[in-house]
């Protein structure tokens, strides 16, 4: 039971609907509106842990290892909350040689990293082939490396620049090397936001059908959201709607990530930064609210390790990535490092072994802690952003 407080900082119904979800039974949009509202942090965090407990009653939590490469900082969308994009006439974009993201792959391989997050600007002038060729490079090196590249916004585009079907680009690309697909650029899943936050990128139903027919083809993904900006509660809940309705139709979705909006370097700098509470609140909700979702993760990335600890409490059952390169989000001043012992550290405190898996959340750490043992690398003195 969800211990109902005596003051007033929720309506009974509220309760009830936090024991709904903890029974498994789902929510409806108008009812997970009314718990976005809630300001009882500590009773949305006990039924979201109760729902993530139902789902994982095993004895660990998990976590990853692998490498965010952006190939190109070079974009011809604009979008107002991102410092890390230049535009196609900027004297400071960038398109990574591919000698340099083959000495990055290595890199990660080498410290047990059995993954790559491969993301990157909407190049104005590249077609399919420099893409397919890109993946080919990697997996001819390195073909036990996942892929995990290319969120639909680049996808999206690919079409547009190839013209070419959304499904020949897939399967074109999935040839190639593509292993599964990031959930980046969903930002929120609301025309009436993405029309006010970006110029140049796709809008939401081209979003989905891009998850949707990847999924049909086989492939995996995550779904993200960034938020605390110019939505609305009710739009946050819109966008966990529309996701769980692609989720309903495919089952390809592997886990869901939630992070606040860092506003620094932007031209939305003037907007507050979110703080622990609503990023705690979003969390435990989304927990609650999306049913046919198995993994939630942390961001510790935007939120810091405590935050992002806490967040195993509020509804995710994984830490994330140690991610031994991020650029975008550290281009907004947001910089937060982590070692491997700080990540496995966090969930032991829980009360939980750490555990090491791949993207498809398959443990793979038996394989893995070989290799670092007898690896004279030390991980724990490995910067996160370079």
């Amino acid at each position: 039971m969800i211990a109902q407080p005596t003051d007033n900082s929720a309506s009974p119904s509220d309760y009830d609907l936090m024991e709904k979800a903890v029974a498994g039974e789902r929510l409806t949009y108008e009812e997970g509106l009314q718990l976005m509202q809630c300001n009882d942090l500590a009773a949305l965090g006990r039924a979201a842990d109760a729902v993530t407990r139902r789902l994982h009653p095993e004895s660990y939590r998990t976590y990853n290892i692998d490498r965010n490469i952006n190939y190109t900082n070079i974009c011809t969308a604009v979008c107002d909350f991102c410092a890390f994009y230049r535009g196609p006439k900027s004297d400071e974009g960038y398109v990574l040689p591919i000698e340099e993201i083959l000495d990055k792959v290595k890199e990660t391989v080498e410290i047990g990293g059995d993954q790559i997050l491969l993301q990157g600007g909407l190049h104005h002038e590249f077609k399919l082939e420099w893409y397919e060729d890109m993946l080919r490079a990697i997996k001819s090196q390195f073909p036990q490396v996942n892929i995990h590249g290319f969120s639909p916004p680049e996808i999206y585009h690919f079409t547009k620049m190839s013209k070419l079907p959304l499904e020949t680009v897939l399967t074109r690309l999935r040839d190639a090397g593509l292993g599964s697909m990031p959930g980046g650029g969903a930002e929120i899943l609301v025309d009436r936001v993405r029309k006010e936050i970006t110029r140049g990128k796709v809008l939401t139903d081209d979003w989905l059908n891009v998850m949707r027919v990847w999924h049909q083809l086989g492939g995996r993904s995550s779904a993200t959201m960034m938020f605390g900006h110019v939505e609305t509660l009710a739009e946050r809940v819109e966008h966990l709607e529309r996701l769980r309705q692609v989720q309903d139709e495919t089952q390809g979705f592997t886990a869901y990530i939630c992070w606040t909006f860092q506003p620094d370097n932007t031209d939305m700098s003037h907007i507050p930064t979110v703080g622990p509470f609503d990023y705690l609140r979003t969390t435990a909700v989304s927990r609650l609210y999306l049913d046919n979702f198995t993994n939630i993760q942390a961001s510790w990335v935007t939120q810091g390790l405590k935050i992002g600890q806490l967040a195993m409490l509020h509804g995710a059952n994984d830490m994330g990535s140690l991610m031994i390169e991020e650029n975008v989000v550290a281009q907004a001043g947001t910089v937060h490092f982590l070692t491997l012992d700080d990540i496995r550290s966090a969930i032991t405190e829980l009360g939980y072994q750490p555990r090491q898996r791949n993207v498809f959340y398959q443990l793979i750490d038996k394989e893995i802690e070989s290799i670092i043992a007898t690896d004279k690398t030390d991980t724990n003195s490995l910067p996160i952003v370079s």
